[in-house]
């Protein structure tokens, strides 16, 4: 089949981003013809199931499995690099020596050789555009092969991947991509300034917000009369939950003094947190230390279906994110839009996206990223105001189903990929 959009994705299927997931499945749905590809296979015990409705097989540039498997690939490696060179001999040689120019080192040759095999394989499917999941490696190897091959492509940014990137490469790729997709004004905005300052204004206008959205039918409150987690009445334990990596940035060790700060002031406060990561022993020992040990529950990672009935069992969210020393910070987290879909009030700080969909009073309470008793102040607040707690999740959902929601955001930006597919600029 001819035309199409090669969906490249750094590891796929990563628990954790479940946002890759739907957007996939979401394009599929609305008739984007998509050929998925992975640099890598995360290989998690865990998988998400609606991983099985990805519509076609996932190939990896860099196999998965046993040696076997790691040796056909590279055995197809090394015909494309052959079949590449036979066809331009020069052409190979240039895009290889400005890649190595643009970044010297080892990376530089891997790219090149995952742009040269994806290369490979898009030209035989027949594809007319190359779609990047991430800014940071998928957006470059897209790059590459565009210059190999000539194939238009398009990347989207997130967090990480544009915080710790360099503005140089950044750049480069937003002038040579058709367009650019990133899911938070305040990433937005990063993401311009540095293609106009480094390329020119021009290219700054390729760069499309584009948020992520939520399944506001997936992630919703508990139907009248069912709810099981609300703590109505002074002195019942506050359920609090928190979903997100155990990573530096998801600011735990400052939620956890929050917990102890507040529970200090006499409030019946539990916390619940999923997801797994190197932190978690850390997180424990500071749990202990803080005396709070026994009212923090670490549960791990758990697909969506678990996390969807865990924010209808808590009464509140919390997202503690903070800004690091490097400019690592999130975009807009999924989980906060999950549990304002499944109408809990959120208390959070102003990291990152943050504040584009959460507002302070309307759907949660906000605090500087790092203010522990900030933070400790919103949950004993919350704790002793049902009514409160109740309006906020009101407005907590009305907020994500008008302007957050999942279907709506894949249906504005389906006409990129359509047009890409079908080879219009």
């Amino acid at each position: 089949m001819s035309g199409g959009v090669a969906y490249l994705t750094k590891r796929f299927p990563r628990l954790s981003e479940t946002f890759i997931l739907d957007e996939i499945l979401g394009l599929q749905a609305e008739g984007v013809p998509l050929r998925v590809f992975s640099m890598g296979d995360p290989q998690e015990a865990l998988v998400q199931p609606d991983v099985e409705r990805v519509q076609g097989p996932v190939r990896y540039l860099h196999g998965r499995g046993g040696w076997r498997e790691r040796i056909r690939n590279g055995a197809r490696a090394a015909a494309a690099h052959g079949r590449r060179f036979g066809r331009s001999p020069a052409r190979y040689a240039a895009v290889l020596l400005r890649t190595e120019r643009e970044r010297p080192g080892f990376a530089a040759v891997r790219r090149f050789n995952e742009a040269v095999l994806l290369a490979d394989w898009v030209e035989a499917d027949g594809s007319t555009h190359v779609h990047a999941a991430f800014a940071h490696g998928p957006a470059e190897v897209a790059r590459i092969v565009y210059r190999l091959t000539g194939i238009p492509y398009s990347f989207a940014g997130h967090a990480k991947d544009l915080y710790l990137t360099s503005p140089a490469a950044l750049a480069r790729r937003v002038r040579d991509a058709q367009f650019v997709l990133v899911c938070s004004s305040t990433a937005a905005d990063h993401l311009r300034r540095i293609a106009a300052d480094n390329v020119g204004e021009a290219f700054a206008d390729r760069v499309v917000l584009a948020p992520h959205g939520v399944d506001t039918a997936r992630f919703r409150p508990l139907a009248a009369g069912q709810a099981t987690g609300e703590a109505e009445q002074a002195g019942v334990t506050l359920h609090v939950l928190a979903v997100g990596r155990l990573v530096e940035k998801k600011g735990y060790p400052v939620l956890l003094e929050a917990l102890a700060r507040a529970r200090a002031l006499g409030h019946a406060i539990d916390l619940t947190v999923i997801g797994g990561g190197a932190l978690l022993p850390l997180l424990r020992a500071r749990a202990e230390a803080l005396g709070v040990a026994g009212s923090v529950h670490f549960l791990g990672p758990r697909n969506q279906r678990e996390v969807a009935a865990a924010y209808q069992r808590a009464d509140l969210f919390a997202q503690a994110s903070v800004v690091l020393p490097d400019g690592d910070r999130d975009g807009i987290p999924n989980s906060v839009l999950e549990a304002m879909a499944s109408g809990l009030p959120v208390v959070a700080t102003l990291a990152g996206g943050i504040p584009e969909v959460v507002t302070h009073g309307e759907c949660g309470l906000l605090a500087v990223p790092g203010d522990a008793g900030a933070l400790a102040a919103h949950l004993a607040a919350l704790a002793g105001d049902p009514q409160m707690r109740r309006h906020l999740g009101r407005g907590a959902r009305t907020r994500v189903v008008q302007g957050f929601d999942r279907q709506s955001m894949i249906r504005a930006v389906a006409p990129l990929f359509s047009a890409a597919s079908a080879g219009r600029p």
